[in-house]
This record gives C-alpha cells, structure tokens and sequence, in this order.
C-alpha cells in the first residue's frame, strides 16, 4: 500500500468521525469501514453505462449507481474488488430510490486500521447468538437426548469432524439465515423443535412407534450437506462446485454413507436416516427426489419449512420500509405480511 493511499483520510479538513455504517442517519457524513459486496456493470434503458456497487457492514448493506462520467467510474472499474474490505469517508442519504451514498475518498483497508478497530467480521452479517454455544448445546443435546448410543456416537462424530466448517457456516446463499454463523443458529432450532413434535406425537400416537432418536438426529443432520455445498467468502456464502452440480441433500446423504464405514450404526436407523436428509425438502423442485415417507422424515421436514419460513418472515418485517399496515411482497416468502394498524374509530 503506497504512503499516498495509507495517509487519504489523515490530516487536511477532517470534519467527520469513525461511524458504522449501519448507524449513520441521512445527511450525515463520517469515515467507515465497508465490504464491496456486489459490483456490476449495466446500461440504463437510454444506454446510459454505469457500474451498481454495493457496501455493506454487519447491519446494513447499502446499493447505489457508479454513473460512467463521474470520477469514481475509472477507479470502481479498475480498482473496487468484490469481497475487499475498505475504508471510506461519504455521505449517506435516504432517497426515493433508497438509501445511497456520495464517495468523498476512499482506499483499502490497510493492517494499520486495527488500530481503529477494524475487524472483518464488523462487515459481516451474523448470528446474534454465539456459535461456540450453539455448537455446545448441539453437541449437549445430542449426548443428553438420543438415548441410543450408536446413533448419539455417529451424530457426535459427524459435527466433531465439521466442527470448524459448522462455526461459521451460513444456512443458505440467500433467504433464510444466509450469515455467519446461521447454519447452527438454523440446525439448532430445528432440533428444538424436533425434541418438541418428537415428544408431543409419540404420546398422542404410541401405535405409531415414532422413533425420538432419528427425529433428532435428522433434525441435526438434515442440511449436513452444505459444509460440502457453501464455501465462506467475505462477500457471504458461494455455491462451491459441487454444490452447483450435486447440491447438499445429496451431499449429506454422503457424509451419512461415509460415517457408516467407520461407525456402527444398524443398517436400518441408517436406512431411515438417509431417506430423512433426501426427503426433507418434501418436493422434486425444492430438491428432494423424494417425498417423507416416515413419521419420522415428515416431523423433520416440517420443522425445517417452519423455522426457514419464519425466519423470512421476520427479517421482513425488519427490514421493510414501506407505510401501512402490509409490507410489500419484495421478500423471499414474495408475499405481504401483515404488520398491523390501528383499528378504524366506530
């Protein structure tokens, strides 16, 4: 890094100070730290050539046009990279096209802005809770609640061996817990809920012989396959090769096969197990090449709809801005949501 650009915000007129970006308010200007998250080149519908940029931190990401005969233009296209961290001084503000911001400098993060605080996963979307504890408790659950020890060793072997993987990973791309650490904060309550539906219908049909112990283990294991399918970039998950190709149910009935060479488990809790992870998506064009045939896939399958749907559900309410008592439909469950209004007076 040249001296010229380690030094762009240090002395001169510095009227603004280190301000997230996610707590600036309109019209206010001050220096933070951003990811480029999305970078794009397009033409307006008069042929106009501009790039769409997008930089975010953990709370907010924030998308604007480049326009080709600004000053910006030459840098963005020659020097911006997704997935870079940077350093900016700008001003942000609400519009009708929604919040924007007017670039005064900017350069990339540099070793010296720790000093400041810099740290990448201030840029990041993620979990409010802790990974280290959602793995915990996963773990905990898996020793204190499946009672038989050959399916508890082989859940336990499997998130031991992915452990690293599992501490970071996001639950999607997109739509649903799509940040660091969502792919445990996802599993976890999911596995909650498989305790609750497990317990509830094996006392309301005991005829059924639900089986608890595969219930939670494929509450646990249902998306294993996207340690496999997602790779980790500062830009948020990517879909790896085999992900596009192959996808994670798969995948995860892979890793199942794979921990059956070198765990015991009978051959027909595996055979159960395998058809949960395939059958937990319910539908061919959401990937399951089959449906649930077993009370147990079914419970699984449910509670994984339930948590992802509700989870969109609430970011949207979160994140819409629109007036009135319904959200617009621009969100992943592509409906209104009702958020409620005051009753009309009698």
């Amino acid at each position: 890094m040249s001296n010229a650009q380690t030094s762009l915000f240090d002395g001169g007129d510095v009227s603004s100070s280190l301000t997230p970006l996610s707590e600036l308010t309109n019209g206010q200007e001050a220096d933070f730290f951003a990811l480029l998250s999305a970078k794009e080149e397009l033409t307006t519908k008069n042929g106009k050539p501009y790039y769409k940029v997008a930089f975010r931190d953990a709370h907010r990401e924030v998308s604007f046009p480049i326009w080709n005969d600004t000053s910006w233009a030459t840098v963005c296209r020659d020097q911006w990279t997704v997935g870079e961290f940077y350093k900016l001084r700008a001003l942000y503000r609400e519009t009708d096209y929604g919040p924007q911001l007017e670039i005064r400098k900017i350069r990339v993060v540099v070793e010296a802005d720790a000093a400041e605080g810099f740290r990448p996963e201030m840029c990041l979307p993620s979990s409010r809770f802790d990974p280290h504890e959602m793995y915990e408790e996963l773990i905990a659950l898996t020793k204190d609640l499946i009672e038989d020890t050959e399916v508890s060793t082989f859940v336990q072997a499997i998130l031991e061996e992915y452990q690293v993987t599992l501490l970071t990973l996001p639950a999607a791309k997109f739509n649903h817990h799509a940040h660091v650490g969502g792919f445990l904060e996802h599993v976890l309550s999911v596995a909650k809920t498989c305790v609750y539906f497990a317990d509830k219908y094996a006392e309301l049909y005991p005829e059924m012989e639900l089986d608890k112990d595969l219930v939670i283990a494929g509450g646990i294991l249902h998306d294993i396959g996207k340690v496999r399918e997602l790779s980790t970039t500062p830009a948020g998950a990517e879909y790896t090769p085999a992900g596009t190709l192959i996808g994670h149910i798969l995948q995860g009935r892979d890793i199942i096969r794979e921990t059956a060479e070198e765990n015991t488990i009978s051959d027909e809790k595996l055979l159960r197990l395998e058809h949960i992870i395939v059958a937990h998506q319910r539908l061919p064009e959401w990937g399951s090449p089959k449906p649930p045939m077993t009370p147990e896939a079914l419970i699984v399958h449910h509670a994984d709809d339930l948590d992802a749907k509700l989870q969109m559900m609430a970011m949207a309410l979160e994140d819409d801005t629109t007036e009135g008592p319904f959200t617009s439909s621009r969100n992943p469950l592509r409906q209104k949501i009702y958020r409620g209004g005051e009753a009309e007076e009698a």
